[in-house]
Formats: C-alpha cells, sequence, structure tokens
C-alpha cells in the first residue's frame, strides 16, 4: 500500500458568488472525511479547499491506493438456532454462512470456525471474516459523489449532457451550475472517476481571457494551484485570492495618498474574490459634485450595485476616488477605468437626484402619507405604528427627564419613520434612519432631533454603537418596545430559526440600552406601560415577553463569561432593573468564593424547600414572637439575624451586593447549629408557626441579591 496526493477539481460554469466560499469548504470537507471514513486517508491527512469562479477542488495529502484490509466479527444467530441438539449446522446457519461467502462444503469444518460468546441471555455464533479495504477508485467515487450530494446548494439548475442530446431527457443533471471538467490525480495517475456525466482526466480551463494556454495540463496533484497561477493565470485559493485583493486594495489607496484608505466591509471582500480569478485593481474616480450627497447614499450604491470599494479620507470621509477589482489585466488599463467610471456615473447621479428630489418635501409633511403604508395586517398602517411609538416613547422620557427631552423625544417618534416614504430610501431600503437624520437636518430641527431619527433603529447588529443622546435612546427603546410588545401581543413570536421581525435583535438591543445606558428603569414596568398604546389590537403578552428577554439576557451574561449557575441564580429573582445585574453577578462570585458558601447554599435550599411545603397550607410570614424561642439554637439563630441583617440590608440599598453577602456569611454558624438542634415541624402550632416564620426571615434576607439556592451542588 502506497501514499500519495489526491487532488480532484470540479470545472463548472460560474458559481453563485455569496455561496461560492462556503461551497468550496463543503466539497472538500466532505471529500476528505468520506476518503477518511474509509481508511483511504488517514487522521493526519490534511484536506486544502480551492474555490474559485468557475471550480471547486481539494488536495489532500497522503492517500492511499488502497485501504487496509479489516478484520470483522459479524453476530449469525443464537446457538439454539444454528446448531442441532447434536451440535451440526442447521440449514439455516449454513445458508446463511454461504450467503457470506463462507466454505459450507465441510459443515463441521464450517462451525468449528466459528465462534461462541455470550449475547445478553443467551449464547451466540460469531463468524470473524476479513474484509478488503476499498481500492482509491471505488472509494474516490464514493466520496466524490457524497462531496456533490451534500454541497449546500441555494439553488440547483437541471441541465441535459449534451453527449445525450438525441435522447431528451434521459440523462438531466441537477447541480449548482452546468459542469464541464473533472480531474481526479493520485500523484500523477488519473483515478477513473466520472461525475455529472464526465469522466475524469488531468486537465481542466484556466482564465476565460488571460490563460496561457488551453487547457492547462497537470503533472500531478502537488502542482495544481502553481499549474493554474502559472499557466491559467487563475488564483485557485479563496484564501490566497482573498489575501491578493487586499493586498493591491491597499497599495493602490496608498497610490492614492492623502491617507486614503478603502472601506473595510469583509462581505463584499468576500464577494469581489468570488467574482475574480485573477485580480487586478485600479484606481478610478467620480465628478466632485457627487459629494454633495450624503456619503452612505454614495458608498452603499457603489458596493450594492458595482462592487467597488470607496475610498476614504484620514478622517473618514467619502473622496471622490475608488478601487475596482477587475478579473482581467489588459496593458492599457484606462478601458477598465474609464468603462467603470461611465457605469457609476448614473448611478451616483440617481442618488443626487433622488436626494434633491426628497428635500424638496420636509418630513412632517411626510407623516400623513404613512397611514397608507401598512405594516401588519393585524397591527395596522405605519402612521399607527407611529402613534404607538410616540406614546410609549412619552411615558419613557417622561421618567428620565424634563419637558425638553419629552418634547424632543416627541417630535423624534413623529418624524423617524417618514424617510420610508423617501424615494432615496425607496431605492435604498438599508438608508432607513440614516435619510431620516439628513433630512431632518436640512429641515431645520437641530442635531438632538436629528441624531435621534438616525439612531432610532440602533443598536441594528450585535456590537453596532446605541444612540448618541438620550432623546434617540428613548426613541429607540419606544421603537424596539412597540415591536415586541405588538408582535407577542398577536402570538407572531419567533421559532427555531425563524424571526422575521428580528425579535431576539430588539430584545437584546432593549437588554443593551438598559445596561450600557444604566437607566433608572424597570423592566417589568416598561412592557406593562406599552400594552395600553395598541388598545384592543393586541392581548397583553408581558410575561411571556418577560422570560423571552431573561432568556436573551442569560444567553449575553454567559457569552461574557459568567457561569450558568451564576446567571441562573441571579436571574431567578427576576431582577427588574437590568444595569445592575452585573453587580450582582460580581457578588455572587466572590460570596461563591467563600468557606461559608456552600453550607449556605445548601441551607438555603433546604430552607425554601420546608417554606414551599409549608405554605401549601397558607403564606408563612417572616415575623418571630421571642417568646416563643424556645431551644438555644434558634434564639441564636435570632439574634444574628436581628444584628447582621440591618446591616446586609443597609448594604443592599446602598448597592453594594458583594459586602451584603459577604455580611451574611456569618449566618453560617447559627444556621448550621439550628439544623442540628430545632425540630421545624414541632407538635405545638404556634411554635411551628414561629420556626417557619424564623426560616421566612431567614430566606428573605439571604436572597436579596440572588437565590442562593441555586449556587448548592
Amino acid at each position: 500500500m502506497t501514499t500519495q496526493n489526491l487532488l480532484v477539481e470540479l470545472f463548472v460554469e460560474e458559481l453563485p458568488p455569496k455561496a461560492l466560499q462556503k461551497l468550496g469548504d463543503a466539497f472538500a470537507t466532505v471529500l476528505g472525511d468520506q476518503l477518511k471514513a474509509q481508511g483511504l486517508a488517514c487522521a493526519a491527512s490534511v484536506v486544502t479547499p480551492f474555490a474559485s469562479p468557475r471550480r471547486l477542488a481539494a488536495h489532500v495529502t497522503a492517500v492511499a491506493d488502497k485501504a487496509a484490509d479489516k478484520a470483522v466479527q459479524q453476530k449469525l444467530m443464537p446457538v439454539t438456532v444454528g446448531l442441532d441438539k447434536d451440535g451440526n449446522a442447521t440449514p439455516a446457519l449454513l445458508k446463511k454462512l454461504q450467503a457470506l461467502g463462507a466454505d459450507v462444503s465441510n459443515p463441521a469444518a464450517a462451525v468449528a470456525a466459528l465462534k461462541r460468546a455470550q449475547d445478553g441471555k443467551a449464547e451466540a455464533l460469531f463468524y470473524d471474516s476479513v474484509v478488503p479495504g476499498a481500492t482509491l477508485a471505488a472509494g474516490l467515487q464514493k466520496a466524490l459523489d457524497e462531496a456533490i450530494a451534500k454541497l449546500p446548494i441555494p439553488k440547483v439548475m437541471s441541465y441535459q449532457l449534451e453527449t445525450d442530446c438525441e435522447l431528451p431527457g434521459w440523462t438531466s443533471v441537477n447541480f449548482v451550475r452546468p459542469a464541464h471538467g473533472l480531474v481526479a490525480l493520485h500523484g500523477s495517475t488519473v483515478v477513473p472517476v466520472k461525475a455529472l456525466g464526465l469522466t475524469a482526466g488531468n486537465s481542466t480551463t484556466g482564465h476565460r481571457f488571460e490563460a496561457a494556454v488551453s487547457p492547462v495540463v497537470l503533472a500531478d496533484a502537488d502542482s495544481y494551484a502553481a499549474t493554474l497561477q502559472k499557466d491559467g493565470a487563475v488564483i485557485a485559493s479563496f484564501v490566497e485570492r482573498k489575501a491578493e485583493i487586499a493586498r493591491q486594495l491597499a497599495a493602490a489607496a496608498a497610490k492614492v495618498g492623502n491617507g486614503a484608505r478603502p472601506i473595510e466591509d469583509e462581505a463584499l471582500l468576500d464577494e469581489v474574490t468570488a467574482l475574480v480569478e485573477r485580480p487586478n485593481v485600479v484606481i478610478c474616480q467620480f465628478e466632485e459634485q457627487f459629494l454633495g450627497v450624503p456619503q452612505e447614499c454614495l458608498i452603499l450604491t457603489m458596493k450594492a450595485n458595482q462592487k467597488y470599494f470607496p475610498l476614504l479620507d484620514a478622517a473618514g470621509k467619502l473622496t471622490n476616488k475608488f478601487l475596482v477589482v477587475s478579473n482581467i489585466s489588459p496593458e492599457d488599463p484606462s478601458f477598465v477605468t474609464g468603462g467603470n467610471e461611465r457605469v457609476v456615473r448614473p448611478r451616483l447621479a440617481d442618488a443626487k437626484f433622488f436626494f434633491d428630489q426628497d428635500r424638496k418635501k420636509t418630513l412632517a409633511s411626510r407623516v400623513e402619507g404613512l397611514g397608507k403604508v401598512v405594516y401588519h395586517n393585524k397591527l395596522g398602517t405605519q402612521g399607527e405604528r407611529v402613534e404607538r411609538v410616540r406614546a410609549i416613547a412619552k411615558a419613557i422620557a417622561t421618567q428620565l427627564g424634563d419637558a425638553a427631552l419629552v418634547a424632543d423625544a416627541d417630535q423624534a417618534a413623529l418624524l423617524a419613520k417618514t424617510d420610508l416614504v423617501t424615494d432615496m430610501v425607496g431605492e435604498f431600503p438599508e438608508l432607513q434612519g440614516i435619510m431620516g437624520g439628513y433630512y431632518a437636518l436640512n429641515d431645520g430641527l437641530g442635531e438632538t432631533v436629528a441624531h435621534a431619527i438616525e439612531d432610532h433603529y440602533k443598536p441594528r447588529f450585535a456590537g453596532d454603537s446605541l444612540p448618541r443622546n438620550t432623546a434617540g435612546v428613548v426613541v429607540a427603546l419606544a421603537d424596539k418596545l412597540e415591536t415586541l410588545v405588538g408582535m407577542f401581543g398577536i402570538g407572531n413570536l419567533p421559532t427555531g430559526d425563524r424571526d422575521p421581525f428580528a425579535l431576539r435583535r430588539h430584545a437584546l438591543g432593549v437588554i443593551r440600552m438598559l445596561v450600557e445606558k444604566d437607566l433608572p428603569l424597570d423592566l417589568g414596568a416598561l412592557l406593562a406601560g406599552a400594552v395600553p398604546a395598541f388598545g384592543d389590537k393586541i392581548t397583553d403578552a408581558s410575561a411571556a415577553l418577560a422570560d423571552f428577554i431573561y432568556d436573551r439576557l442569560a444567553g449575553s451574561l454567559r457569552e461574557q463569561g459568567y457561569s450558568a449557575q451564576e446567571v441562573d441564580a441571579v436571574l431567578a429573582l427576576r431582577p427588574q432593573r437590568l444595569a445592575l445585574v452585573e453587580k450582582q453577578l460580581a457578588a455572587v462570585r466572590a460570596f461563591a468564593a467563600l468557606p461559608e458558601s456552600p453550607a449556605l447554599a445548601a441551607a438555603n435550599k433546604r430552607v425554601g424547600n420546608i417554606l414551599k411545603k409549608a405554605e401549601v397550607e397558607g403564606p408563612v410570614d417572616a415575623h418571630v414572637n421571642p417568646a416563643l424561642l424556645q431551644e438555644q439554637a434558634e434564639k441564636d439563630l435570632f439574634a444574628a439575624l436581628q444584628r447582621f441583617v440591618p446591616e446586609a440590608n443597609a448594604q443592599f440599598d446602598a448597592g453594594d451586593y458583594t459586602a451584603s453577602l459577604q455580611t451574611l456569611a456569618v449566618l453560617r454558624a447559627p444556621v448550621d447549629a439550628f439544623f442540628d438542634d430545632v425540630m421545624v415541624n414541632a407538635e405545638q402550632l404556634d411554635v411551628r408557626m414561629n420556626r417557619l416564620g424564623l426560616l421566612k426571615m431567614l430566606h428573605n434576607a439571604m436572597n436579596r441579591v440572588a437565590d442562593l439556592s441555586r449556587l448548592a451542588v
């Protein structure tokens, strides 16, 4: 058995760019995994993916020409079925052995070769055999079929093979794009596999226009990338091509000078990498008059429509230069430059036209138009939605500030959605909010309201910035709460991966604003306060929505490094001030590190169970009559509570949760003594209720910061 490196390439028509990297990685991964599963490749074999607009390929090291034979033991049947009373083979056993290819010409010898072993309650017969290892041709065929079948194809095409055009419909093929070539090389030897009506060879096709030769003949598996680049003018590796584009972009920006830098956009870089096989970056420019249009509009139209990289100056302002990643490298680049400049000019002119036309009408004059835009068939129009957001925003602003904040938040909430009916946002929906901010400044509304309008969608995604001013925070909170309360109120909840109204993102946005802006707002009151704005359009689902938000908060805290036990202990109390949760978590972590912690957590769990059982018959009051205390241990516990709980409560009220829990740690000794010496369920009713009251007092004191019973192992 010898090993050599393997190369498999599938040459196709242009693949969908946004899916290319995923397709390339999946093709190589499944191919490599299948070869390893069949014993043709080992665990140390390195799988390298290649993906260009017209090819998917994989290079696998140390692939054997034949897998090692494998010893297999197979259970046949119970002894009572396979052998008669004299120990001879039954017809059923002989038939089974014959089917497995065993020699049954001498039944006695065949039986002697079998093994007997206990299988559960019965003894069974087992047959040992050696399964020949798969040949590379057969194993690669299976791996290739599997790799093609498991490709995450966004949309399948159906086409017929040209060779069978006389028999239409007999050999139709389903694949992401029509395939035209297959390479399979084990070292320098062609492996005779087939796929999609193609037979493997040792040649492929290079760049559509710039290949030095056609076809490109590959000497062996290891020369694939180098030969394709030299003779085919193709950088086959997605990763290397992406790095080369990034290098050329940086070099071109440096050539422009003045601190110019291409806009950072990983998704755009990935998409452009998937569009070219031999990247060549050229510098283009447009007329400076277009810079009067908000740069977000120009950047978006260049990125989204043309896949260009706009250049920013050192201050982050858009310049009139941009970079184009071309797939050709002509001697005279002016044709490429001029063509792209001609193409982008009408796009920028459209953006300028939309901007100029939109500014002829004020945002206030567009409010009425929102009444004609349907938001949701059960929740009415955008106009109705705006009124709900205004009502919620007024209530929040009243809690957070003065009349000026209420007025700013109300005006921003009234106008926040008006840019939805502008020409610019109609063309570029991604600019909603951003254009509203520009148009608000144009209307002379001032930066406070303009920024609030622009920021009310924030945070749009994980890691996004929060609104810049308090009015923006108020409107952003109101907008997200309106969506959450409304959707939960009509039963439109996220399921699995489906979340069409981005309710999970809205919930995380509410959490981030409450926490990072340290807002003195209670979550329950916020949710309940938003419900009346809907009238009779919804049912009150505040409880379910609160659970949903706490679930998101729990996930976020765990991602930040808090343990599930710590998070569970704090959130079990359903804290209303989310801004204080991290302080509570820090206190719980510090408490858990104390030597008294395990015993107190276990005792707290025990107390909770006792009270839960007792409260089935009626509520237990946290009240103690000292005259009814009989045992010294209960007197000592009561005295400790009287001494230390006021101090712990004062620390809690001052926000020093860590000190509060550490003060209560001294209760360990009296609590242990109480459970050792005192019978809680005394026969005398008044004594029993007094002891339950003492435990209730202890339970209330211990669980203000968190439910400490959740820390018990």
